[in-house]
């Protein structure tokens, strides 16, 4: 071969190969080329066209495969040049500007065609184009179809009754779908309810009548919701004057009872008798399959409110006051204090306005600060007439962070502290079965944000804002406190979203506020300034009130450690969501106490002789004690093997190492 025909040689094996790298490419499975041949050229002539994928990512038309002949020929040829040297040089390839098609030279029939480049391998990390993962992927589900079926069956099988009924076990919110976890792949089978599986075509409607915080209640609402039956919960607790119309229709006030379109069935006795008689499903036919009738209990209404407000006695007297006041800014011991006004101006609007005298118009004036209208500038006193200076609560420069305020202050009369106590625990039983899971771990908080339970819960919060507090008992504060507490973590977690950052547990926890009895609330002065009597919170140096601070008169009259243990703050490291009740509050703090510490709260290391105690604990470690006193304090609320364990460690009076595990920070969803 002469240098001529040498150099033609190189040129088109050169122009091959470059083909081949940058416009055809080599697929994992034996090297097909990717580029795309014009029909015309396909068959005869010395050129063809290269397609290149277009830079905006729109798909062209893929390649045909080389005829079976022209393979034939290459490989044919091979061996000719199996022992002779070939240099390849690459020459370069202009692009038509114009289209997105790149000349380049045939692949000759009688040369040897150049071995593909190998794969890289790819890791799992990297990302790959559709086209490259969609045959491994099909390939994958292909090899694992055998062993799905398998892993199913097995996962149905384990839950099987002696009935042959399957049974589902989730701890999730929506209890018709189960997660089935293979090794590599999650499927999600959405299982019929026992209604779909019997046929069972229910035209009419099943309600029934309940309470807040009834076991009788819930195991009637759990019974429907196994059977997968559509039904109406009206909660007496949430909806007051439905009482009227239970007692009406069945003579007595008790719950539950169940109505099967307008007719009444009765209770939970009468439930359990249905499902044991065997004919459960011939009864639901008879008395719920056809349309349900106007006699029917009627679908609660949501968004009405049914409870009337009444104006404040002074009222009238307030709003002429907040008119014609001189309320001003005024530089007071060293201070700018906005927007307040004098107690002797305050003392000559009442008598102008009401024509009393003087001395009658200042017990007015006192009732006006008792009920919250207004409140000295720095504190000091309730209200005396002279030198001092008092401001309007809705001037407080507090107000604009209270997420229970709405524009304005709430001047109807204030209700009772004892019946928006027992309110506000009602409602919020009530958005716990309604919203959380069985063990409360979870929490569905979009939900909540919807429903009516929780729209009554905020008009209580509003009623909050001139309670006078001091009329509860002290089992009565501290489930109050409990409760608020608990539920404004609810709201604040709605409001403004989990804590995840330094800056975010601020606003959480300092500067979410309630206006409660005329003064503000955030989770952090409900913990540590009143359940803790003015203690400092971890990794700060000031108490939450200062001396004198009124609120302090609101502490229970000893710190009781269970607190910790019942509060709740929305993550998943914090006890389970609860509410108290005031009769029963010791007790169920108790009850928290042993529930956290027995899902994990404590944990031991026999070998190493160690303890790892829930960080709570560290954090509040002041309100239990020395270490060792700890140990036993904490073997009260322990089960059987974890006392026994802990007993063991204390027995020989030796070293006892403590460690504290981990918070974890995120939502409890």
């Amino acid at each position: 071969m002469d240098s001529s025909e040498q150099e033609k040689v190189d040129g088109d094996i050169g122009v091959e190969k470059k083909k081949d790298k940058t416009a055809n490419g080599y697929g994992g499975d034996g090297g097909e080329p990717k580029g795309t041949a014009s029909s015309a050229d396909q068959d005869s002539g010395d050129f063809y066209d290269v397609e290149i994928e277009k830079s905006n990512g729109e798909k062209e038309e893929k390649p045909p495969q080389e005829s079976k002949e022209e393979s034939t020929s290459i490989s044919s040829k091979t061996e000719e040049f199996n022992d002779k040297e070939i240099t390849i040089n690459s020459p370069k390839i202009y692009c038509n500007a114009r289209n997105h098609y790149l000349p380049a030279i045939k692949s000759q029939a009688h040369l040897p065609k150049p071995d593909p480049p190998a794969t890289p391998r790819v890791e799992r990390s990297q990302s790959l184009s559709i086209a490259e993962t969609m045959p491994s992927i099909g390939k994958y589900i292909s090899d694992r179809s055998s062993s799905f079926s398998a892993a199913i069956v097995r996962r149905l099988s384990s839950w099987k009754e002696d009935n042959g009924d399957l049974v589902v076990k989730n701890d999730s919110l929506n209890l018709e779908v189960t997660e089935f976890h293979i090794p590599g792949v999650k499927v999600i089978v959405k299982l019929k309810s026992e209604a779909e599986r019997l046929g069972l075509d229910l035209k009419g409607r099943i309600s029934f009548f309940t309470r807040s915080n009834c076991r009788d209640c819930t195991a009637v609402r759990h019974f429907f919701r196994e059977k997968g039956l559509i039904y109406v919960e009206i909660n007496i607790d949430v909806f007051p004057k439905r009482e009227k119309e239970l007692i009406e229709r069945t003579g007595s006030s008790q719950v539950p009872q169940i109505f099967f379109n307008e007719k009444w069935y009765g209770g939970l006795t009468a439930l359990n008798e249905l499902r044991n008689s065997g004919e459960m499903e011939v009864k639901l036919r008879e008395m719920v399959g056809e349309r349900c009738p106007e006699g029917a209990p009627p679908i609660p209404v949501y968004g009405v409110d049914d409870e009337e407000e009444e104006d404040d006695v002074l009222l009238e007297t307030v709003r002429s006051l907040r008119k014609t006041l001189p309320i001003q800014d005024r530089l007071i011991k060293m201070k700018m204090v906005k927007n307040c006004f004098s107690g002797v101006d305050l003392v000559e609007g009442i008598m102008d306005h009401l024509d009393r005298g003087r001395k009658k118009s200042v017990i007015t004036a006192k009732l006006m600060a008792q009920k919250h209208f207004f409140h000295h500038v720095f504190g000091e006193n309730e209200f005396e007439e002279g030198n001092h200076f008092y401001r309007f609560l809705e001037h407080e420069p507090f107000i604009m962070g209270c997420f229970n305020y709405r524009s304005s202050t709430n001047d109807s009369e204030p209700k009772p502290a004892s019946f928006l106590a027992d309110r506000l625990s009602k409602l919020m039983f009530a958005i716990l079965e309604a919203y959380a899971s069985d063990d409360r771990l979870h929490v569905n908080y979009s939900g909540i944000d919807r429903s009516e339970e929780f729209r009554r819960y905020l008009n209580v919060a509003r009623d909050l804002q001139r309670v006078n507090m001091k009329l509860l008992s002290p089992n009565e504060r501290l489930a109050l406190f409990l409760n608020l507490h608990n539920a404004m973590a609810i709201h604040a977690v709605i409001s403004i979203g989990h804590p995840e950052g330094v800056l975010d547990k601020r606003a959480f926890f300092n500067e979410f506020l309630y206006l409660v009895g005329g003064y503000p609330y955030s989770l952090n002065i409900i913990l540590n300034g009143t359940l803790r009597r003015n203690r400092t919170s971890p990794y700060s140096f000031f108490r939450p009130f200062s001396k004198g601070d009124r609120r302090l008169e609101l502490a229970p009259p000893k710190l009781n450690p269970l607190i910790h243990f019942g509060l709740c703050n929305g993550t998943r490291s914090s006890p389970a969501v609860r509410f108290f009740t005031a009769d029963g509050v010791e007790n169920e703090l108790r009850c928290a106490a042993k529930e956290y510490f027995q899902r994990g709260a404590i944990q031991f290391n026999m070998e190493k002789r160690t303890v790892y105690l829930t960080r709570i604990i560290k954090w509040y470690n002041e309100d239990f004690g020395t270490e060792k006193d700890i140990l036993k304090w904490v073997m009260k609320y322990l089960d059987s093997t974890q006392s026994g364990l802990l007993a063991h460690l204390l027995a020989d009076d030796g070293h006892i190492n403590i460690m504290y595990q981990d918070y974890d920070w995120s939502g409890n969803l």
